[in-house]
């Protein structure tokens, strides 16, 4: 008989690629899903790994356990769905993820009417920014992840899941404070077409965002200094290191910078995420409901 705890294991590895992202995925140590892999070995009696330089490759027969392991956990997935659906209750655990301006913004408020509303329920929460937070629900290791895209660049759902729109969340200009423009009711993106910026990672959707929106403006950016996080951004500006482009949600106010509108607004969309098939399920459902109650004082 296979153990179930054991092909998610290897279904684990499998989609993570390495021991350790499978650790990392499962909450659990390296060492753990070494002994859970090597009992499975001895319960299928063939090798399901190979050393692959400083990694592990899934063998032939690994590969082909995988599959099934996948299927195998998709079907207890709608099973515990079904049952939880069919039940009408909102109980055992939901393990959502947010950029961090949401999960700053949106998970406090949301969490404790949850926790007030629903004692049963457990909502265990992690900071990913939107593109991990998609991947993580497609792979199971979330089931509802706070996302986002731009009112001049959207973002396509993947196929397999669903979404609900929170809400409208619009951006200003930090400048520091004794900027020639600090004083503006309002500013145009192109008066900042000789001034450095401060943006996100390159790599990040927001950071490809900025770079597409300015050059749409006419303006090729001069990215002084990139950061993910905003309390890091606005400190190199408030230190006149450059200008930032700062969402309203979860803002910081440090000293030293002023918030200005952009007259064209500029308006990010957030959403929660999840797979179809955990729709059915209450916990998700009254999950969402709170955060978007969360939102609704919020949207711009």
């Amino acid at each position: 008989m296979l153990n179930l705890e054991r092909l998610r294991t290897l279904d684990a590895v499998a989609r993570h690629g390495s021991v350790s992202g499978a650790a990392d995925g499962l909450h659990v140590t390296t060492s753990a899903v070494s002994q859970q892999l090597a009992k499975l070995e001895r319960e299928v009696g063939q090798q399901l790994l190979a050393k692959n330089g400083r990694g592990v490759r899934l063998t032939d027969a690994g590969l082909l356990l995988a599959e099934h392991a996948a299927r195998i956990l998709s079907q207890v997935q709608m099973a515990q769905a079904d049952i939880e659906a069919q039940r009408g209750q909102v109980v055992g655990e939901v393990r959502a993820a947010a950029f961090p301006t949401a999960a700053r913004g949106l998970f406090p408020a949301a969490l404790a009417a949850l926790r007030e509303g629903h004692p049963d329920l457990r909502v265990r929460t992690t900071e990913l920014e939107p593109e991990q937070g998609v991947r993580a629900v497609l792979r199971g290791d979330a089931d509802l992840a706070l996302v986002l895209d731009w009112s001049n660049k959207r973002s396509p759902v993947p196929g397999g899941l669903e979404r609900a729109h929170l809400l409208d969340d619009s951006a200003d200009v930090a400048l520091p404070a004794g900027h020639r423009l600090a004083g503006r009711e309002a500013v145009d993106l192109e008066d900042f077409a000789d001034e450095e910026w401060v943006s996100w990672p390159e790599g990040e959707f927001c950071h490809d965002w900025l770079m597409f929106t300015l050059r749409s403006q006419g303006i090729e950016p001069r990215i002084g200094h990139l950061a993910g996080e905003h309390h890091t951004q606005l400190a190199l500006v408030a230190a006149g290191l450059g200008v930032c482009v700062t969402p309203r949600l979860g803002r910081p106010v440090p000293d030293g910078v002023v918030f200005v509108p952009v007259r064209q607004q500029v308006r990010r969309h957030i959403y929660a995420t999840w797979r179809a098939d955990a729709g059915r399920r209450p916990s998700v459902r009254a999950v969402v409901a709170a955060l978007r109650a969360a939102a609704e004082p919020l949207g711009s």
